[in-house]
């Protein structure tokens, strides 16, 4: 835990103005479109909305929202200390908190009655906020830190994991309060997950195919840039009868910009093809979080 506290002593603005900006997007979606519409959202914000409601329905006993979900986060941090950068949980913290605190404080407001439309836009504003704050390396932490420990031995995106996950809640949620809203939260929770899988480019990979006549200039500059392999072919142009190099590799999303950049500056007149890459096995190096 002093681990914890000491990582605080170094803040980015930047990275915590992103940071404060998707709690407070997240914390009206809950307060308007979430609640107006009896939804039940994924991951541990669903599961401390049906605690709650349960406790105070069944057994008169109140259980604030925001205090089951403040609890439920700090011990999953503390479990996932370990595992995943420090920096990337620090500031989970600060996104789980400063959540659970507006959640509380900011009012409640009504947009539409239309249930479907408080689905998919509800979805729509969950999901991009949870993807600002990916973008910002942190998260909304409790099944948002199992997503990130998966992707990161699977190396591949594992949203829709968490996804079939929520079913679960889902069902626990209709069996006790019916499932007209139960499936209008399976709406809402796609809608969330593939905002996420929009915004949050990390664990997909692209497979970058280069012909190139500066080869070992175009390894040496990649390799000051990234640490993947590179695979070296040599071909042969069918029109231009000339021998040509073939570079083989896969890059994270977020690092083709970078790449295709030095590419062209060493090499003008390279030739890329980019494919977007499933699923990798073998060796393969993913930036850890910090």
């Amino acid at each position: 835990m002093q681990e914890l506290l000491d990582g605080f002593k170094k803040i980015d603005l930047g990275r915590l103005a992103l940071v404060a900006l998707s709690a407070l997007v997240y914390s009206l979606g809950m307060n308007t479109f979430v609640k107006s519409g009896n939804l039940f959202p994924g991951g541990y914000a669903g599961i401390s909305r049906l605690l709650s409601m349960v406790a105070q329905d069944r057994f008169s006993i109140h259980l604030d929202f925001s205090t089951i979900y403040f609890a439920m986060n700090i011990a999953t941090t503390l479990f996932v200390w370990k595992r995943i950068g420090h920096h990337f949980v620090e500031y989970s913290v600060v996104w789980f908190s400063l959540t659970s605190l507006l959640t509380a404080i900011l009012p409640k407001y009504t947009v539409t009655q239309d249930i479907l439309l408080i689905a998919i836009f509800g979805g729509i504003v969950n999901g991009t906020a949870v993807g600002i704050a990916l973008r910002a390396n942190a998260s909304s932490g409790g099944t948002d830190f199992i997503a990130v420990d998966l992707s990161n031995r699977l190396h591949r995106s594992s949203w829709n994991y968490i996804f079939a996950s929520n079913v679960c809640v889902l069902l626990v949620a209709g069996f006790c309060y019916g499932w007209n809203q139960a499936l209008y939260s399976i709406i809402f929770q796609y809608a969330s997950t593939q905002m996420v899988n929009t915004l949050h480019q990390r664990y997909k990979v692209t497979r970058l195919q280069i012909v190139t006549d500066k080869p070992d200039e175009i390894c040496a500059e990649l390799f000051r840039i990234c640490r993947h392999g590179i695979t070296r072919l040599e071909c042969y142009g069918a029109y231009s009868g000339k021998d040509h190099a073939m570079l083989l590799m896969a890059v994270n999303n977020n690092q083709v910009k970078s790449i295709l950049k030095k590419i062209q500056e060493v090499d003008g007149r390279a030739f890329i093809s980019l494919n977007p890459v499933d699923r990798i096995i073998g060796n393969y190096y993913q930036e850890p979080l910090d």
